[in-house]
């Protein structure tokens, strides 16, 4: 009488990824992180802190304490729209950067794209109000944070993207000689 069982072929292809998909996976997931970082930092700014925002002390010289005084419903509106931004920053943050760790990290390239188009998307609707000079702003503490990540991420997702297109190096975790 037989025992044996139906089993996993334990010969199956596995892609073992190379470095760069690696670690431009671990840079957009940093960037995602980063990007989390700063939404939360304009949260907090929207109930303890002194401005609008980073960067932003006043709009045109009235504080925030001076509008409420001029009209609670207007600061009520701008901390409204400040809660959320936040909150459509960090949402993107989380989405970008499980994309890239969990996604990009194993090889997807749907992952990295969508990763990429929700990180564009949002960087391209946001930044160019800031160089219309509607409102004083002091552009390293506004705007530097922001940029920085986007760096980080634009570098990992061109160092991922690099190595997801290059042939992959096939390896079979029971043969030694590889196929």
């Amino acid at each position: 009488m037989s025992t044996d069982q139906a089993t996993v072929d334990h010969h199956e292809t596995d892609y073992e990824l190379g470095r760069s998909v690696r670690t431009g996976a671990l840079l957009m997931a940093l960037a995602g992180v980063a990007f989390v970082g700063y939404g939360v930092v304009f949260l907090a700014r929207t109930f303890f802190g002194t401005g609008f925002e980073l960067g932003v002390a006043t709009l045109n010289g009235i504080t925030p304490a001076e509008l409420n005084a001029i009209d609670p419903a207007i600061m009520h509106y701008i901390n409204h729209l400040h809660v959320a931004t936040a909150a459509f920053i960090i949402a993107t943050g989380i989405a970008v950067a499980a994309l890239a760790w969990y996604g990009v990290r194993a090889g997807l390239l749907w992952a990295w794209a969508t990763a990429v188009v929700a990180a564009v998307t949002g960087l391209a609707l946001a930044l160019p109000m800031h160089y219309m000079d509607l409102f004083a702003h002091e552009w390293l503490t506004h705007l530097g944070p922001i940029y920085l990540a986007t760096i980080v991420f634009v570098a990992g997702a061109a160092l991922a993207f690099r190595g997801l297109r290059a042939d992959p190096q096939l390896s079979d975790p029971g043969d030694d000689a590889g196929v």
